[in-house]
Formats: C-alpha cells, structure tokens, sequence
C-alpha cells in the first residue's frame, strides 16, 4: 500500500470555508492496482460515512476522490444540519402511508445524531451549533409552518420544534420581511469542510485508504466482482462498488445519473460583522432559510461573517459575478449591509430529483448508490453512508426504506433534459415572486 503523503491534486474553491480550514490532509494518487472488498467512488460525505462504517464492521474499502476530499458540496455547502426531507410529513403520510413516513422520519433523526455522534466521537473543529429557523415569506406559509408544528409535536412527539410568531421573528432577525417561523433548536450549523476533514482522517484512522486526483473512467463485471478503472489506467478489483458522486457523477453511470439533475448554489461571505450587527441580524446565531421554493438560506461564521445562499442557476456554466448576484438578496433583507465588504463568493453543485426526495439503490448486482439529497444533504448523507455499510454487511431493512421511494429519470435526454428543467426553475421563481408581492394568498 502507498504510504499517505503529498500529492498534486486540484485545489479547493476559494471559498471561506477552504480559508478557514482545520486539520486538512493531502491523500496520494492511485499509482497502482488495489484490490479490496468495497470501492467507493466520491470523498464527499456520502463516501466517506459508508468508508467509515464499513471499515467498522471490517470491511476493506478504498475511496477514490476525483480531486480532494470535499471538494463538491461536502465542502461548500449552507452547513445546515436540519431535519426530515422536502416533504413535510404530512405529504409522506399522505403519499406513503403513516408506518413508511415514520419510518422516514425515524431516519431523519437518526441522521442528525450520527452527524453529532461523529463529530463528539472523533473530536472534529467544525463550530457546531444549535438552532435552525425556518422564516415565512408569506401567510400561506406561516399557516403551513404553523401546522407542521402541531403535527409534529402531537403525531411525533417532537418537542425541540415550536412555531415562531412575526413578532419574535423579527426580533430574531432584525428585518421586517418574515411574517412567521419554526424553530427547530435539535437541528443545528457547522463549518462543512471542517467536517468533511475530520470525517476523512476518521476513515484513514479506521484503515481505509482514500485516493485523491483518481478520477473514475468506468467499471466491469468479472466472476470475482467488478474492476473499476481510473483516468490515468490504475484498476481497484472489488466485490462492491458504491457511488457517491451526487451532482459530479457526470456520465459514469447514465443508469444513475438520469435520475438527478444538477444545478448549482452560490453563497457569499462578508467581512467579519461587529458583535452589535451581528447581534442584530441574528440575535440567537441560528441558521435561517425561508419558505420559497428557490430559497435563500444564511448564518454566522464562528467569527461572525454573514454567509448568505441562494441566487441558483441551473444552467451548466459559471456566472460572471457571484457577489453582484448574491448581494441584492443579502440587502433586501439587511439594507444596512451595503456598506459591508464581501470576502468570498464560490458557488457548487447541488443534486436534485424530480420529486426532491433522494434516490437510494442498487443495480449491477452490488454496484449502490446514493445521490439526490436536494439540499438536505450534510444529514442525510451521513446516516445514507451507515446504512449502505448496513446492506453490503448484509442487514438491508433501513436501505430498503429509501430504496422503496420511486423515481422517475428526468424527461428530454442528455440534450433537452436541461431546457425543459431550466422553464421548469424560471416557473418556480416567478411563483416565488408572486407569492411575496401578493402574500401567497392567490
């Protein structure tokens, strides 16, 4: 095995979070043909919890990272930790039943504290703090907001959640423009690099081996499992294979890929605020994000910089200012920041299915996979890689749970696939702009 030492590999984006890095490793390139029981391809968290976990359960994985761990979303994120899917659990009971929805929400919670389990267990700097505040944008969403509460503190018995008056809103916020909320004080914010870092020296402490700058070319079948090819001709023989690509997967398996389409988020980062502004804009330092479909979502840093999401695109290029997009939605809320400087602007890939909920499952015979977390991915994907480790070891009962969901490929093949998804988001943000200007009660 190659010792772990310096290495050439591709840089992280310039983002405040590749600035304020702790604890970052350099991993080698493949140099030569491996054999083990499990390759993973991607170094995001997905790959690395079911590393981690199989390693546990003493299996012998390798990881291979097309260039540094958490380099994609794992590294660039919101880092908000929240809870449950994109549909509320009404909707699940209402689509799959009462018992598959709390089976659904069951997991959920179970990822949230596999993430702060991690996180205690292997000693990782990455600020984690409590508190997410869902804000309403319009009074159809505060009544909705309102009744998830309910349901959830009276069908769930979850009592971290409670629904948030305008009022207190806005003393929270320090802006006028959210007429309700729910706070969720289990749920929680943390540096996402940082986690991704400690999640990697996790694994390696656990005698997996993780390959940086190895990209996947493709794989094969043989009667002893599979042979996974690199870029650059170096072969891993394995028994299993799990992708965890996500948004990067790119065209190394269409059989997967044509169920998530990628788009890509922005965030900014502004000069650290004074203890007094900050106080004001965030008097709890909670994570925020608001009710529209096409949303923003926002934090402090651990030295009180305002990072502000949002400002999607969907087609596959990069924008020519991600600061002048972003700073408009940052001063519609906080006019008093004009003055501010922003530091940082990057944006990343985000996967998405057509019905947001993610996409969980085997083809090939044991090639599995894991993608589609649609904006809920620091949770999900740490409690997706233990239950993948779960279903290669042999015990599938949580990995059928999100393999039962059905998913349809995206409509208009490799080439319209991105038009009719592009009309698709412009539908959607010129209903988030109806809804604000007449309150979502059309």
């Amino acid at each position: 095995m190659t010792p772990y030492s310096k290495s050439t590999v591709s840089v992280h984006t310039n983002s405040y979070y590749a600035a304020s890095a702790v604890g970052m490793r350099d991993y080698p390139c493949l140099a030569d043909s491996e054999s083990c029981d499990v390759c993973v391809i991607g170094g995001g968290y997905t790959g690395l919890s079911t590393a981690l976990n199989l390693s546990e359960r003493g299996f012998d994985s390798v990881v291979l990272e097309a260039n540094k761990v958490g380099w994609g979303a794992s590294g660039r994120n919101g880092g908000q930790l929240g809870a449950g899917l994109n549909w509320s659990q009404k909707e699940l009971e209402s689509e799959f039943g009462y018992d598959r929805a709390s089976q659904f929400w069951d997991l959920c919670k179970q990822a949230k504290q596999e993430v702060i389990h991690r996180i205690e267990q292997h000693r990782i700097d990455c600020d984690f703090k409590r508190g997410v505040l869902a804000a309403a944008v319009t009074q159809k969403a505060a009544k909705v907001y309102r009744e998830q509460v309910d349901h959830l503190r009276k069908n769930y018995s979850y009592d971290s959640i409670r629904y948030i008056e305008s009022t207190e809103i806005q003393e929270m916020l320090g802006t006028d423009k959210y007429l309700a909320g729910m706070l969720d004080t289990s749920s929680g914010h943390l540096h996402p690099l940082n986690l991704a870092i400690g999640l990697a020296n996790a694994v390696v402490d656990a005698n997996a081996r993780i390959y940086e700058n190895s990209a996947m070319s493709g794989y094969k079948k043989n009667k002893n499992g599979y042979v996974v090819t690199t870029e650059k001709g170096e072969e891993v023989h394995t028994k299993y294979i799990v992708f965890a690509c996500n948004a990067y997967i790119g065209r190394a398996s269409p059989t997967i890929s044509r169920f998530i389409m990628p788009f890509t988020s922005y965030i900014i980062a502004t000069e650290p605020l004074s203890e007094n502004v900050a106080h004001r804009i965030n008097r709890d330092d909670v994570a925020v994000f608001d009710s529209r479909f096409c949303l923003d979502y926002y934090r402090l840093s651990s030295d009180r910089r305002l990072l502000f999401g949002g400002a999607e695109k969907y087609l596959p290029t990069d924008p020519g200012d991600i600061k002048s997009m972003v700073r408009p939605r940052v001063l519609y809320l906080y006019p008093e920041l004009r003055d501010t400087k922003i530091d940082y602007a990057w944006g990343g890939r985000i996967a998405a299915t057509m019905n947001r909920l993610p996409s969980v499952g085997r083809i090939d015979g044991n090639v599995y996979y894991a993608q589609g977390f649609s904006g809920h991915g620091v949770a999900l994907t740490n409690i997706v890689g233990k239950i993948l480790a779960q279903a290669i070891a042999g015990s599938a009962e949580n990995f059928d749970v999100f393999a039962s969901i059905p998913h349809k490929g995206f409509t208009g093949g490799r080439y319209l696939r991105w038009p009719i998804h592009i009309l698709t988001m412009l539908f959607f943000s010129l209903r988030d702009k109806l809804d604000v200007r007449f309150g979502g009660n059309r």
